[in-house]
């Protein structure tokens, strides 16, 4: 029998309410996305601030926590609040990019001590991605807080699964504390065919499939997507959320996404990983700009170079003709449009002069199909390339809107 305990308060946002949400304590940068759906937000309480609808469930308990830099409430980590209250917090794991969240994107990061607590800190990412039952003995209860970006292939959700299978392995409950998906109303891209499944892509949605984590966690197991069907599942909610909220991240989820103009392009952008293309990995601009030293029709230029979180970054310290896609949130999300969007790819591989070899054995895995590598191949336009999806993507929104616990 599945037992997942649902803590679900959610409120009708009102319009002409201003968006408090984007506020110092709410954003990473100073420029608000003028976009339509900023007046109708009101101030979000994450369901790590919500104290009094999960602390009585940790007493008693011995506690593991899974976070990173993201997991704040207001200006500390979770783990110091949760200590601070007399929590009996054991272990930390963390997800890639590590708990302070500066290691490269794949980078092994290992396990260790944190300075600060002297808890235990141990890895999910590597060759350890799934916690092993004796990583979980001295646990009662695992707390889920990452704030994620509502992109499939950024790897949270994938470790959220693996945590959701060892924890019902091992009989110990999950306690998700939602955060907001800032792209949380679209729902777009090809989706997954499972026979692609990776670490970036494990579940068969869409690459924009606007659910937070505690709804996404619900269709895992609804859906008996993972075996996991008796995990005990409580997902504390976020008050005054919906998902037309506009909510801007109040801390970088990774070294490469800086600010929100990134996190905007990132679901259409990410896909540059799959080829010879460079997306700005070893710039101050990563995920807002792509280029190569053969795309010779473009005027604009950049040069990666090694830095924290892109030690080794493609091309590097070679000059990438290419595009600025976008300077600042406010751009992006109008350039975006809500949705998945292909014209830069389709760009980039018009004017790239090797065709047979502008795709890498990675694009398969990110599009989670190889179908748009051979439409983009046989110069199909995007609408007919988005046209192709609409059905998986019907079939999809029919199964997400089971497990929603928050108003479209």
């Amino acid at each position: 029998m599945k037992k997942i305990a649902l803590a679900v308060s959610c409120l009708l946002l009102l319009p002409n309410i201003a968006c408090k949400a984007q506020n110092a304590r709410r954003t990473s940068e100073k420029e608000a996305p003028a976009n339509p759906r900023a007046k109708h937000s009101i101030e979000v309480a994450v369901g790590a601030e919500r104290f009094t609808e999960y602390l009585p469930l940790l007493q008693g308990k011995r506690v593991a926590v899974l976070v990173n830099q993201t997991s704040r409430v207001g200006d500390q980590l979770l783990p110091d609040v949760l200590l601070a209250k007399g929590v009996n917090v054991v272990t930390i794991f963390s997800p890639e990019h590590g708990f302070r969240g500066t290691a490269d994107a794949g980078a092994h990061v290992k396990s260790g001590k944190d300075e600060q607590t002297g808890l235990p800190v141990i890895s999910l990412y590597g060759d350890n991605k799934k916690p092993k039952p004796e990583q979980l003995k001295n646990v009662d209860v695992v707390i889920y807080d990452l704030q994620d970006v509502g992109a499939r292939f950024f790897t949270y959700i994938s470790s959220l699964e693996y945590l959701l299978e060892a924890c019902s392995e091992s009989k110990k409950e999950v306690l998700i504390l939602d955060r907001p998906n800032p792209l949380g109303n679209i729902v777009d891209g090809p989706v997954l065919e499972t026979k692609n499944r990776s670490f970036v892509g494990m579940q068969p949605i869409p690459i924009a499939y606007g659910m937070t984590a505690g709804e996404y966690a619900k269709m895992l197991i609804g859906e008996n997507w993972i075996k996991a069907k008796d995990v005990k599942l409580t997902v504390i909610p976020c008050d005054n959320y919906t998902h037309k909220s506009l909510y801007r991240l109040p801390v970088s989820p990774s070294p490469n996404l800086k600010n929100m103009a990134a996190i905007y392009l990132y679901p259409s952008l990410c896909l540059f990983e799959g080829t010879v293309v460079s997306l700005g990995r070893g710039t101050d601009a990563p995920f807002q700009q792509y280029g190569h030293p053969d795309l010779k029709n473009y005027t604009y230029s950049f040069t990666p170079k090694s830095m924290e979180g892109a030690t080794n970054p493609p091309l590097k310290d070679k000059k990438c003709f290419g595009e600025k896609v976008a300077s600042d949130a406010n751009t992006a999300y109008r350039l975006a449009e809500d949705k998945v969007q292909l014209q830069w790819l389709l760009k980039a591989y018009q004017n790239y002069p090797d065709k047979a070899n502008f795709f890498n054995s990675f694009f398969i895995k990110l599009a989670g199909t190889d179908k748009l590598k051979s439409q983009i191949q046989q110069g199909l336009s995007e609408t007919a390339i988005r046209q192709s999806w609409k059905a998986d993507l019907d079939k999809f929104k029919a199964i997400r809107v089971k497990y929603l616990l928050y108003e479209e």
